[in-house]
C-alpha cells in the first residue's frame, strides 16, 4: 500500500495548471543533482511552447537529496524552483528503490494538482522526446481518450529471482511467475483520468521495487490494458526502449530514443528541427 498521505510536498507547483487547461503534462523522475539534465530538457522537448496552439506542461518530480553535499544541492534547488517554477519535491530519499514511490506521488500530483490535463506522460530525463509525432499523429488525430496508457508493452516478463540483477525481484514480495502486460518506465503516455485511478488502486497494492511492473499490478486491479505503439507503415516500435544512433529522419518517426547525456541531447535538438521539412 502506497498513500499519499505518508509523504509531504517538500516544493510544489500547485498552481502550474489553474490558468491554463494543459492538453499534455510531461513529467519527468529526475534526481535533485541532475541539474545539468533538467536545463538540457529545458532547452529542447521541455519547452512549453514548443507546439503552437497546444499548451504543453513540464514538471520535474525529484525526492530529498542525501549524503554530504545533500545541504547544498537542496539549496540549489530551491533556488532552481523559484527560478524555473517547474519543480516538484517530496519528502523521501531519492534512489532507485524509491522509483515506485516517487511515480505513485506523480500521480498523486497529477489527480489533485492538474485535473484539468487531457494527456500525461511520464519520461526519464535521459529520453529523446519526439514532441510534434506525439502530439500531432498519436494524440490529435482522436478525441481524448478515458483509460487509456501507451508505450512500449511488454506482456511476457518474468520475474529475475537474482539478487545481484538490477531487476531483481524477491519472491516474498512478488510470487507470481510472470507479471500482467506493463508499459516500460522509460517513457509511457496515458489519458489524465487514469493517473487518479492509479493512485487510487496503490493503496489496495503491494509495493514492489521496480515502478513500471508496479504500475502494470493497479492497472490489472484496474482492469486497463496497455495498448502497443507501432508504426505498421514502417514497422517499428513508436516508443524505442533500445538507443538507435541517431539519424534525422529515422527519429522523426519514432516517439522517444533512450540513451541521451544532457549535452548529447543539445547537440541533435537543432538538427532535428530540419526534420518536418526534410523528412
Amino acid at each position: 500500500m502506497i498513500s499519499p498521505s505518508t509523504y509531504k510536498y517538500v516544493l510544489n507547483q500547485p498552481h502550474k495548471c489553474k490558468e491554463r487547461r494543459p492538453f499534455l503534462v510531461l513529467m519527468v523522475p529526475v534526481s535533485p543533482g541532475e541539474r545539468a539534465s533538467r536545463d538540457a530538457i529545458r532547452k529542447t522537448w521541455g519547452q512549453e511552447d514548443l507546439i503552437p496552439g497546444v499548451h504543453l506542461l513540464r514538471v520535474f518530480f525529484v525526492g530529498l537529496p542525501t549524503g554530504e553535499q545533500g545541504p547544498t544541492i537542496q539549496k540549489d534547488l530551491e533556488r532552481e524552483s523559484l527560478e524555473h517554477e517547474d519543480i516538484v519535491q517530496m519528502s523521501f530519499e531519492d534512489s532507485y528503490h524509491n522509483l515506485t514511490i516517487k511515480t505513485m506521488m506523480m500521480m498523486n500530483w497529477l489527480a489533485t494538482s492538474c485535473q484539468g490535463a487531457s494527456y500525461a506522460m511520464k519520461i526519464d530525463a535521459d529520453i529523446f522526446l519526439n514532441v510534434d509525432y506525439l502530439v500531432n499523429k498519436l494524440l490529435v488525430p482522436n478525441s481524448t481518450r478515458r483509460n487509456y496508457i501507451t508505450g512500449s508493452v511488454i506482456k511476457d516478463g518474468h520475474p529475475r529471482r537474482d539478487k545481484n540483477s538490477k531487476w531483481y525481484m524477491p519472491e516474498d514480495i512478488f510470487p507470481e511467475d510472470s507479471y500482467p502486460p506493463y508499459v516500460s518506465g522509460a517513457g509511457y503516455l496515458f489519458s489524465a483520468d487514469l493517473g487518479k485511478k492509479i493512485s487510487m488502486a496503490s493503496r489496495f497494492v503491494r509495493p514492489v521495487p521496480l515502478e513500471d511492473i508496479y504500475v502494470g499490478l493497479c492497472l490489472r486491479v484496474l482492469g486497463v490494458q496497455p495498448v502497443y505503439a507501432f508504426s505498421f507503415t514502417s514497422m517499428h516500435n513508436l516508443f524505442e526502449i533500445y538507443h538507435v544512433k541517431y539519424q534525422r529522419c529515422v527519429y522523426y518517426q519514432r516517439v522517444i530514443v533512450t540513451g541521451f547525456q544532457p549535452d548529447e541531447l543539445l547537440c541533435i535538438w537543432h538538427d532535428f528541427q530540419k526534420a518536418k521539412s526534410t523528412c
